[in-house]
């Protein structure tokens, strides 16, 4: 019984029920893919305790937002899609809105050729919940991943592990 009623303090807090971070990614043409897995592999290198990766197009929705509370730590990975995010990614977004995400760091990696603003429309629904603790460095990836925007990845990397 006790269990049940320390889930249950846990998920009425809000609190996370481990450390560990949550990468999920919207990617068009695989390249946000690409970039979010060299990610989940430069956050295990840096020594994460946890890191557990979903491709919001294609894997399971609800598993996604279930780890969203479960760990202490997200990034977001999505692609400019239309001048605003990539339909997945908002309605992952807007999904933990209306479940009152909140208490948690996230980092944020946009992509986009010829105006990057996935970055811009994550930040402007995240800025409708409580207590969450965005990562100064936003990566920004023109189409595919080079040197500046690994370098960008690495930043994040360190920032998020250091919340």
């Amino acid at each position: 019984m006790e269990y049940y009623i320390g889930k249950y303090a846990t998920w009425s807090s809000y609190e996370s029920e481990e450390k560990g971070v949550l990468i999920c990614y919207a990617s068009i043409h695989g390249n946000t893919a690409n970039a979010a897995k060299e990610l989940a592999e430069m956050l295990q290198k840096k020594g994460a305790e946890k890191v557990a990766i979903f491709d919001l197009a294609r894997d399971d929705f609800h598993e996604a937002i279930a780890n969203a509370f479960r760990y202490d730590k997200m990034i977001l990975a999505s692609a400019t899609y239309d001048a605003k995010l990539f339909p997945p990614m908002e309605y992952f977004l807007r999904q933990l809105a209306e479940k009152n995400y909140q208490n948690r760091s996230v980092g944020l990696l946009e992509n986009g050729t010829w105006a990057p603003l996935a970055g811009k429309c994550m930040k402007d629904i995240l800025a409708t919940m409580k207590n969450i603790n965005l990562c100064e460095n936003i990566v920004t990836i023109r189409s595919k991943l080079n040197e500046n925007s690994r370098a960008k990845m690495e930043e994040l990397a360190e920032e998020i592990l250091s919340k």
